[in-house]
């Protein structure tokens, strides 16, 4: 049997790599992203470019999805022109957006309605990850479909699971993104005290990055505020959108979780300050200025 045909939605930092690897492995792929201009080195790789999410799903087995905000995912997937209407019965839609568990479930109820499969698919591992294919991928809908959408996904990355069922894979993302949150500040305080006392950023990570303090977020994140880069592997804008996600999902379970909201704050005053579309490693200059530095 042929390859199953496929549709991409989304070709941004991570979305374009992901779709990439997609290509190379043989599958058939037409891509829809609103600014077209960011799908045409896709196109160079064998892709069609499409100049709709319905256009692009038409006629496909497989949709996935990765735009930056619940807005986006409603428009692209449940739109007049979405990905949803122009499905047949037994496709599959793929959401690899970080979300909203609820949307996640809605997607599923609607696709239902038409005999279409659904997953929630969020994913964590940064620009990096997407482009060394070794994305972390969590996921939320049934067995039989994820079997099926799984050798694609082992095409993007290295740590795929089942989390159960409609809004699992989201909630999973929530876990990671907390996780997150309280990690950047700690890794941003930790290189600001190193270069206040006169240390070199790099050999300090190369000490702390290999002992208990190792973690991604300081031996990846870390590196790059020591060059000074802060271009988005993914964006504070971004991430301001999952801590507020996380944070409503925690009210409506009664949780608090005094730890993210203060990290939010720091990256509301990030976008305050005009760094929204920096990496998350940009909280380094809220802090560095609050600091004087």
């Amino acid at each position: 049997m042929g390859k199953e045909r496929v549709a991409w939605i989304g070709t941004g930092v991570m979305g374009r790599s992901m779709c990439g690897h997609l290509l190379q492995a043989g599958y058939p792929v037409k891509v829809y992203n609103r600014s077209r201009a960011k799908a045409e080195a896709l196109a160079a790789q064998g892709a069609t470019v499409c100049s709709s999410p319905a256009e692009a799903a038409q006629d496909c087995d497989l949709v996935f999805s990765i735009v930056g905000f619940p807005r986006d995912v409603e428009q692209v997937l449940l739109g007049p022109d979405g990905a949803l209407p122009a499905l047949q019965p037994e496709a599959a839609l793929v959401d690899m957006t970080t979300s909203e568990p609820s949307l996640a479930v809605r997607i599923h109820a609607e696709a239902g309605k038409r005999g279409v499969q659904a997953l929630d698919a969020p994913v964590s591992g940064g620009d990096l990850g997407a482009r060394e294919a070794t994305l972390a991928i969590m996921v939320g809908g049934e067995q039989a479909v994820f079997e099926r959408v799984l050798p694609l996904f082992q095409c993007m990355g290295k740590n795929v699971r089942l989390m159960g069922g409609p809004g699992a894979g989201q909630h999973t993302k929530m876990s990671n993104q907390i996780l997150i949150a309280g990690t950047m500040i700690g890794v941003v305080e930790s290189l600001l005290y190193a270069r206040k006392a006169g240390l070199p950023l790099d050999p300090v990570i190369d000490v702390i990055g290999s002992g208990a303090a190792g973690s991604w977020s300081i031996n990846n994140l870390g590196r790059r505020i020591a060059k000074n880069d802060f271009d988005p592997g993914f964006f504070i804008k971004h991430f301001v959108k999952d801590m507020g996600i996380a944070l409503a999902e925690a009210r409506a379970m009664n949780l608090s979780l005094p730890g993210l909201a203060l990290v939010q704050q720091f990256y509301l005053a990030a976008q305050a300050q005009g760094l929204e579309n920096l990496g998350t490693q940009g909280l380094y200059k809220v802090l560095e200025r609050l600091n004087g530095l």
